[in-house]
């Protein structure tokens, strides 16, 4: 059990997120265009709130997932690394007569997440604000403390320019965790990471994640096929939260079985220090996502949870 892995767990802890896409939207026409190409609210955003989206293809396949943060005068996409050029191009395509300008913010800003059950208290003790609903933010100094998490546990962003990182990281004080800390924690959580449990193979609706849809909104890229699936009332599979016994994590893609029969695929994986036991999240068939069914995956017994 690493010391990162102790503080995201029992305190609070520091995720280097740099690496992370930011791409910053400003323009007359920003929100429009943002609104036309996610399947959450952006238009009814003030300054200071924020939402979790998806970015569908026309086929309602999922281009990317993504944290909308907005300002007074832009509009922040935090989103995955690998995110970066495809998420630039996709938005680039659909800016015709828009007033709407892109910036690419990930080498002229830094971004740290503070995670952990105690990260609020450790922000309240500097005197930085401590949003309470997810994806508000606020001033601090020349930084901006947004609520949001990687881990899927309770956390914060820390946003700013490069050249204030080493600050902020003193200024914190806190114990660094790992990349594969915050993975551990973030499938312990069983919280899907785009590129891995989420990918453009995937519609918003198998996921779970029902806070990046809105259903009033009106139109938008892909929303024909999210609404033929609500209004059929299912999808045939659902990415679940699941225990295995052992140490070992199967390899991605490892099927799943019930009773000797293949129900679905694992999509991540990690042994717990924690529950002494090995988490993962993985797409399994309607019928067997019910918490407790028994399952094997990679020769490991295992259940829902």
């Amino acid at each position: 059990m690493t010391e990162g892995y102790q503080a995201l767990t029992r305190a609070a802890a520091a995720i280097d997120l740099s690496d992370r896409t930011r791409i910053r939207l400003t323009g007359d026409d920003r929100a429009r265009l943002l609104h036309a190409l996610t399947t959450n609210h952006i238009q009814r955003l003030l300054p200071g709130h924020g939402c979790y989206t998806f970015f569908l293809n026309a086929q309602g396949r999922i281009l990317a997932d993504a944290n909308i943060f907005v300002f007074a005068e832009h509009i922040l996409i935090d989103a995955e690394p690998e995110l970066r050029q495809p998420l630039w191009d996709h938005l680039d395509h659909y800016i015709i007569a828009d007033d709407v300008t892109l910036h690419d913010d990930g080498d002229a800003t830094f971004c740290l997440g503070v995670e952990g059950p105690k990260a609020g208290e450790r922000l309240a003790e500097l005197g930085a604000p401590t949003p309470s609903n997810d994806f508000e933010h606020e001033a601090w100094d020349d930084l901006t403390v947004a609520r949001a998490t990687f881990t899927g546990g309770a956390g914060y962003r820390i946003f700013g320019p490069t050249d204030r990182k080493r600050f902020a990281l003193d200024r914190l004080y806190l114990t660094s965790a790992t990349e594969q800390d915050a993975e551990v924690v973030r499938i312990e959580h069983g919280r899907p990471r785009y590129g891995g449990d989420i990918t453009i193979a995937r519609l918003a609706a198998e996921t779970g994640q029902t806070q990046a849809l809105h259903f009033q909104k009106g139109c938008y890229l892909g929303q024909e096929i999210v609404e033929r699936v609500r209004s059929r009332g299912h999808v045939n599979r659902h990415l679940v939260a699941i225990e295995l016994d052992g140490e070992t994590a199967p390899p991605a893609e490892s099927k799943i079985l019930v009773d000797g029969k293949e129900v679905g695929e694992m999509t991540s994986a990690a042994f717990s220090p924690h529950a002494h036991k090995v988490m993962a999240i993985g797409y399994v068939r309607v019928p067997h996502e019910k918490s407790g069914t028994v399952l094997e995956v990679a020769g490991s017994q295992g259940r829902i949870r």
